[in-house]
Parts: C-alpha cells; sequence; structure tokens
C-alpha cells in the first residue's frame, strides 16, 4: 500500500469530482475499454457520483469475455481426447461454449486443470511425460508476452508434450470497430493502462484524429481513473482532439520493447473472432509458421468452425456498451454470479459481475470517495 495510498486518498478524489461536475456542460459519454478499470469505476463509487454529469460507458476489456464460444468448444474437445490435459486460468472455466462449459466437463471426466500462468502449464508439461498438455491462452497484449515466454522455454526444454490454443486479442481494433460503428455514441475513451505499458501509444494518434474521439491513458486507481475522466472533460469543451498519457509513471510511448520483441518473435497479427463482435480484422495474435510444432489447432487437426451467437446472453450489446447491464431483463433473475448465462457475468472482470456486486443490487452501497 507504500505507493498506492496517494492515488487512493478521499480528500484528493472529492476535489476531482467537484472540478469535473463545474466543468462539465453537458452529460459527456466515456468509454472505459479495460474490465479493471470498470470494477474499480463502481467498486469506488465513481459512476454512482457522476451520475448526470458523466455517462461511463463499458467496452470490452474482459478478455475473458470476448473468448469466443467456438474456442471454448475447441477446448473441450481437446480436453476429451485420451492422454490430453487441457490448461487455463480460472476465469475460463465457467466460460459458455456452444453447449457447455470447461468445469461441466471437467464435472464428466474431462482432464481440465487450472493453471496461474502458461510458464506452469510448461513445468506440468516437464514433470508429467506421459501427458499432452495444452494451455488455452486468452487475453490482451498483457498477458500475450508471457505466453510468447512459455513456447520459447518450451522450445529450450524440448518438450513435444506441449502446445497452445490460443486466443489472444488486440485492443486498437477493437476500439476502432466501436468508435465507427454507425451506432457509436461515445465522445471519448479511456484506454487501458496495461495494455499500453506493453504497447506503447504511439498508434492511438490516428484513431483519436480519424475519428474525433480523445483517449486517455489511465491507470486503475481512484485518482488515475478521475484524472483521466477531468482531462477527457477539458478536452471535449475546448473540442480538442488529442491522446493523453495520464499514466506516465508506468507507460511510455513506445511501450515496453523487451515485450513487444517477444510478441514479434513468436506471433503474428490476425484476423480474430471475439464473442458478441465476431470476427475483427488484424485483431488478434496467433502464432507464426516458425512456432506451428506448438500450435494445438495444427498439432490436433482441429476444425475452425463458424462464429456462434449468443443465444441466452446479450453479451454483444453489452460489450460494446450499448446495453447497460440493469437494462437485461435477465439481470439479477435468470443471470447472476450462480447461474451465469454469459460470460460478463462470469468473468471477475466482467461488466456484468461488477454491477452485480457494486451497483444494481446493492443500492445501500456508498461510496468511499463521496463520504
Amino acid at each position: 500500500m507504500k505507493y498506492l495510498d496517494e492515488f487512493r486518498n478521499p480528500q484528493h478524489a472529492r476535489q476531482l469530482l467537484k472540478a469535473i461536475r463545474q466543468r462539465a456542460t453537458r452529460c459527456w459519454r466515456i468509454m472505459d475499454v479495460c474490465g479493471g478499470q470498470t470494477h474499480n469505476l463502481l467498486r469506488n463509487g465513481i459512476e454512482q457520483s457522476l451520475e448526470g454529469v458523466i455517462e461511463l460507458i463499458h467496452g470490452p476489456g474482459c478478455p475473458v469475455c470476448v473468448t469466443p464460444a467456438e474456442v471454448i468448444d475447441q477446448a473441450i474437445e481437446l480436453a476429451g481426447q485420451p492422454g490430453i490435459c487441457l490448461m487455463t486460468f480460472a476465469d475460463m472455466l465457467r466460460v459458455p461454449g456452444t453447449k457447455t462449459s470447461l468445469q461441466a466437463a471437467r464435472a464428466h471426466g474431462h482432464q481440465v486443470r487450472m493453471s496461474y500462468s502458461p510458464l506452469d502449464a510448461v513445468k506440468y508439461a516437464r514433470e508429467h511425460s506421459d501427458v499432452d498438455v495444452v494451455f488455452l491462452a486468452v487475453g490482451f497484449e498483457t498477458t500475450a508476452p508471457a505466453t510468447a515466454l512459455a513456447v520459447k522455454q518450451a522450445r529450450q526444454l524440448r518438450l513435444n508434450n506441449f502446445s497452445l490454443l490460443t486466443s489472444h486479442v488486440r485492443v486498437l481494433p477493437a476500439m476502432r470497430q466501436i468508435a465507427f460503428s454507425p451506432e457509436c455514441c461515445i465522445d471519448g475513451f479511456l484506454a487501458a493502462g496495461h495494455v499500453c505499458t506493453v504497447t506503447g501509444y504511439a498508434e492511438y494518434a490516428e484513431l483519436a484524429q480519424q475519428s474525433g474521439l480523445p483517449i486517455l491513458i489511465t491507470g486503475f486507481e481512484p485518482l488515475d481513473l478521475l484524472q483521466g475522466i477531468r482531462t477527457a472533460v477539458d478536452l471535449l469543451e475546448q473540442g480538442q482532439i488529442d491522446v493523453i498519457n495520464e499514466y506516465s509513471r508506468a507507460v511510455k510511448e513506445e511501450g515496453n520493447p523487451a515485450a513487444n520483441q517477444l510478441l514479434t518473435d513468436v506471433f503474428e497479427v490476425v484476423d480474430q473472432s471475439w464473442r458478441g463482435l465476431g470476427v475483427l480484422p488484424a485483431s488478434g495474435l496467433g502464432l507464426r509458421k516458425d512456432w506451428e510444432e506448438f500450435d494445438a489447432r495444427h498439432r490436433y487437426r482441429l476444425a475452425m468452425n463458424a462464429s456462434h451467437s449468443e443465444t441466452k446472453c446479450r453479451s454483444g450489446e453489452v460489450l460494446q456498451g450499448r446495453l447497460k447491464p440493469g437494462d437485461c431483463a435477465e439481470f439479477g433473475v435468470r443471470c447472476h454470479p450462480g447461474h451465469p448465462l454469459g460470460a460478463p457475468m462470469v468473468s471477475s472482470e466482467g461488466t456484468c459481475a461488477a454491477y452485480y456486486q457494486y451497483y444494481s443490487l446493492r443500492s445501500d452501497h456508498r461510496s468511499s470517495i463521496s463520504e
């Protein structure tokens, strides 16, 4: 907490809230594209405190939520094959595929194990040479370097029983898709600070100028988020379009050269399917030809099925900020953490899970920054 307390100061937060209220002459609509930011905006009462002044819209910032159903289906197919152990992050176990989840498949005898890191999966493969280990790798550019490091380590160890089922996504193409959608109704973006620590933000300038939407790079603490919103309001009120880095203690314009080199060595940019958004051009990271031996789709000849639409969950609308969870008829009724109908309620970073925990079903909630 030594280096976090200063970014959680209630007095400073109240000052920023007051400045935002005084500066805004209309209700601006600002979208965050990070699940961690979504949760902290709600957990700290920032969204509630700005009602009527700023409308905060939550975009496709949860990597678990945007992993398409067909990838879950492929993982379940692999886990059901003799001699294969499917490993992935805990949040992925309950995410629904077309018909079922990895957790349900495990209950029926499929070999599915939770892992904290792809490097843990490499270790498990090294220690269990009689098992083929497949790691389901998901996430934005933040987690992709660890996946790249894992596959490099597997080659160095000459592991022929380790492979990857990848569903890594890139955040900028998703922002572009939203910004240029005919249904776009946002006025600016809060960009994901942790993604920018890896990628930098030089490429954001083109998106900002072409779309006319200012982009603020922010962190995750209350003052980080409030400062980003305040700067966004200043730009919008002045009619200025710019990219501003409000997370300079962690983010550099060029990003992290070592992490970017790992991504370049192992991955290539590919078209990628997103849950609820469909296939977005150049929005994914797939293994390069040089690493094909570790590609589970190639090794096990998995079919690339077409994207499946959600039948019970309106996650596509939620992920694009077109539907607030509380406006969904199933929210809190047939869909809740104990019985999620879709990924946004399953994941610890999902928008629906955030609203359920911090907002709509907790009317007695009081923000620490407004007390």
